[in-house]
């Protein structure tokens, strides 16, 4: 092992404004999560847009297939990262090899002696979390292996995309309408045979709640597994937001993909547990998801480097497997909540692996499809913009994305889109009281119950669908109506794809016969 010690790119963090409590205890057990390289290219972003779904193979491995490749190729940063605990007195908790990751764990003392920091306890006014600043160091041999350390800093990384409407709107629909306006495949076993993956990062669900709304919707009650991740568990809590959300993800992904099981699977909201749990739903050889519903996120800004590919690097991963990945694209209107007078992206929305979900204010009678213009009201409206941490993929060359903010940028966020005003938002019922709920949160369980209802249909898992979906603009409700600025900054609708509503609204059917015909 080399005497050389190297600080770890993308670790450096900056100290909470939070209230400094005192230093962490020594002897306070911590378990890490250690991510190694990806030392795999990135041929699908190579991939440009295409008309017909022969023009992509699918799913190109299987979990059993990757987990042995990845024995062969990553067997030598493993080991290294092993010597490395053992050295420094750390417990190696489990490899998991098709993950890249290593989990270690040890007192407080040795984790900062072995990471090269400090460690401090810190108070928001809502939560006390450990946290620190600086950069973190490694043997030169050892930060060469390593992507990303998670763990030491537990400050909470994300918030859940969701608005709650005020008690007097009734202007509302039950999931499974929003899915008939959208031409969803319709039936009571619409999505059988399918699991969708819902990442929460807080609350939980009530199975009472869940026979109420599927009641409602006169649906099956679909079989829902809580899978807890890093710590975290099923734990309705007295926060609206965070138990709201859970009840959104489950009531509408179900409901507009009757007979889909679900995996709900619970982490900490820290980087460690938003990371652990997406790389665990990507590998679960339990549930084997098809589709992941993501609703919750932060600015780019906000994330360290190494945490921000740690997450890349699984999601990745999923595309590889041909699970197909959604995440709302944020609330915050242009700026993401961030007040430096500049525009901003969500993550993982961002991701250029991720389907993005940007919102709109959808009008409909009798079930039919009315207006429907970018959300932006009462303060709040879609995230969309350009990623200053991604490039701009090659699925995106013919659009018209705006200028990078940054040189390494140019991703254009959101790709679709779907109701989630909150004034046109979703009935559903939480801790045994209906409440009407918005948010791009809701897009993304309502794009990843199609996609599972279309995966019922197809002859394998459609996976990574940009490609398919950039070549096939038609296949949506272009959203030309409306803009997501706040204040002065912004974008505006504009024909074809834009960064507010991506690329429209769902046209079901016609999606059902692109991915089955």
């Amino acid at each position: 092992m080399s005497d050389t010690r190297v600080d770890l790119p993308g670790s450096h963090r900056t100290a909470p404004a939070a209230e400094h409590v005192g230093p962490t205890a020594p002897d306070e057990p911590i378990e890490v999560s250690v991510y190694l390289k990806d030392r795999e290219g990135d041929p699908l972003l190579a991939l440009p847009p295409v008309t017909e779904p022969a023009a992509l193979t699918g799913a190109s491995a299987s979990r059993a297939n990757l987990n042995e490749q990845r024995h062969a190729e990553s067997r030598g940063d493993i080991d290294c990262v092993v010597a490395f605990a053992k050295a420094h007195g750390l417990t190696v908790v489990a490899e998991h090899v098709a993950r890249r990751l290593v989990t270690l764990r040890g007192t407080a003392a040795k984790i900062e002696a072995a990471f090269g920091t400090q460690l401090a306890e810190y108070d928001n006014g809502t939560i006390r979390f450990r946290a620190r600043s600086g950069a973190l160091t490694l043997p030169a041999d050892v930060a060469a292996a390593v992507t990303a350390v998670l763990g030491l800093d537990t400050r909470p990384i994300a918030t859940p995309k969701l608005r709650i409407a005020t008690p007097n709107a009734t202007s509302g629909f039950l999931p499974n309408a929003v899915g008939a306006v959208y031409g969803f495949p319709a039936g009571a076993t619409a999505g059988a045979g399918q699991t969708i993956a819902i990442v929460e990062l807080g609350g939980g669900f009530l199975d009472s709640d869940t026979k109420a709304a599927f009641a409602a919707m006169k649906l099956p009650v679909p079989k829902v597994s809580a899978v807890g991740v890093s710590g975290g568990s099923n734990a309705p809590t007295t926060d609206p937001n965070a138990n709201g959300e859970v009840a959104l993800d489950i009531q509408v992904a179900g409901g507009v993909a009757p007979g889909a099981a679900m995996a709900v699977y619970f982490a900490p909201n820290t980087s460690q547990g938003f990371v652990d749990a997406i790389s665990t739903a990507v590998h679960d050889t339990t549930h084997k998801p098809s589709v992941i519903s993501i609703s919750w996120g932060s600015a780019e800004a906000n994330w360290t480097q190494q945490a921000l590919d740690a997450m890349t690097a699984a999601l990745k991963d999923a595309a590889t497997l041909g699970v197909t990945v959604f995440a709302a694209s944020g609330d915050g209107l242009a700026t993401d909540g961030v007040s430096d007078g500049k525009a901003h992206v969500d993550f993982p929305a961002s991701s250029p692996y991720v389907v993005g979900c940007g919102g709109t204010l959808l009008h409909a009678t009798g079930g039919k499809r009315g207006s429907e213009r970018v959300w932006n009201s009462n303060g709040g409206g879609t995230g969309g913009g350009v990623s200053a941490s991604f490039a701009r993929p090659a699925y995106q060359s013919a659009v018209r994305v705006p200028a990078a903010p940054v040189a390494r940028g140019g991703r254009g966020v959101p790709d679709v889109a779907g109701d989630a005003d909150p004034s046109s938002g979703y009935r559903v019922v939480v801790g045994g009281a209906a409440q009407q709920i918005g948010g791009t949160s809701a897009v993304a369980p309502l794009w990843a119950g199609l996609i599972a209802a279309i995966n019922a249909q197809a002859k394998h898992p459609v996976g990574f669908i940009h490609p398919l979906l950039y070549g096939n603009e038609a296949r949506f409700n272009d959203i030309v109506t409306g803009n997501n600025k706040d204040k002065a900054i912004g974008f505006s609708a504009a024909k074809g794809w834009d960064p507010c509503t991506g690329l429209g609204t769902p046209i079901g059917s016609a999606l059902l016969a692109l991915f089955t015909g």
